[in-house]
């Protein structure tokens, strides 16, 4: 009898399981404002699955008639619930309330998505969100944010703070960069490994080494005095405010947002 209560129980759990599915990852298109069908929802999700992948982040779309903020700090305020300060991701706002849209970017995105990449990018989104085709505008902003992922990080990339004028700067090395490096430590280790060998290639019967006598240390005191240093320093001047937020080129015109750093850009339509 008690394998019999067992098997129930067994095939209780697997009903259960069947019937109440685990729940998965959060979907990533939150359509407020009802702009998709459910098929073109479950494509939407399906391109961001393959997106969040690439950039170890997450990707959202979202739509809605209710925002009384800024398209920016709706966006912004968004993101940061999803994934948090400084992580990889980024959002597309469509808001129908105030006909405005708006990509925000966070973490990796910022450098994946530069100003010159975003103008791009926005201008086919504003021409689509004008003829009122917003699934074609989400799908854009999801494949080109992909195809651009895939591109990498421009070379001469850098970051600048809208309030502050700073620029950081970050290397990004080439594939061609890297086979060269590589080649050359090899032929280099190489080079020092048969100069050590053939240095100290020693016959183990015939040679001594007096470890007594060369096993000494002298000791002296030395002291270093700092007498100068300097610091140089330049102000930056803000970057007009458009729709690709910066400068353009390799650069991604960055902000602080509630202890967070985005990028990004938007408009009307």
């Amino acid at each position: 009898m008690k394998w019999m209560q067992r098997l129930g129980l067994v095939s209780l759990f697997v009903c259960l399981f069947v019937v109440f599915p685990t729940q998965g990852k959060a979907q990533a298109v939150d359509d407020q404002a009802s702009l998709f069908t459910a098929e073109q929802i479950k494509t939407l999700n399906q391109l961001a699955e393959t997106l969040n992948e690439k950039i170890k982040g997450e990707v959202f779309v979202v739509t809605t008639t209710t925002n009384d903020d800024s398209e920016e700090t709706y966006a912004d305020e968004f993101l940061r619930d999803k994934v948090g300060n400084n992580q990889n991701g980024s959002v597309f706002l469509i808001d129908m309330g105030q006909r405005g849209y708006h990509i925000s970017t966070s973490g990796n995105m910022i450098d994946y998505l530069t100003d010159s990449r975003l103008e791009s990018l926005l201008s086919d989104i504003k021409d689509q969100l004008s003829a009122g085709s917003y699934y074609e505008a989400a799908k854009t902003y999801l494949e080109g944010a992909t195809s651009y992922v895939e591109a990498g990080v421009p070379g001469g990339h850098y970051r600048v703070d809208r309030d502050t004028g700073k620029i950081t700067y970050y290397k990004v090395l080439t594939p061609l960069e890297i086979t060269i490096a590589l080649s050359v430590a090899a032929v280099i280790s190489l080079i020092v490994f048969i100069w050590v060998k053939s240095t100290y290639q020693l016959k183990r019967k015939t040679y001594h080494y007096a470890y007594r006598q060369n096993g000494t240390v002298d000791l002296t005191d030395r002291s270093d005095q700092l007498t100068r240093s300097f610091v140089t320093t330049r102000r930056i001047p803000k970057p007009s405010n458009n729709n690709g937020g910066g400068l353009g080129g390799g650069g991604s015109t960055t902000h602080s947002s509630g202890g967070g750093s985005f990028g990004g850009g938007g408009g009307k339509f």
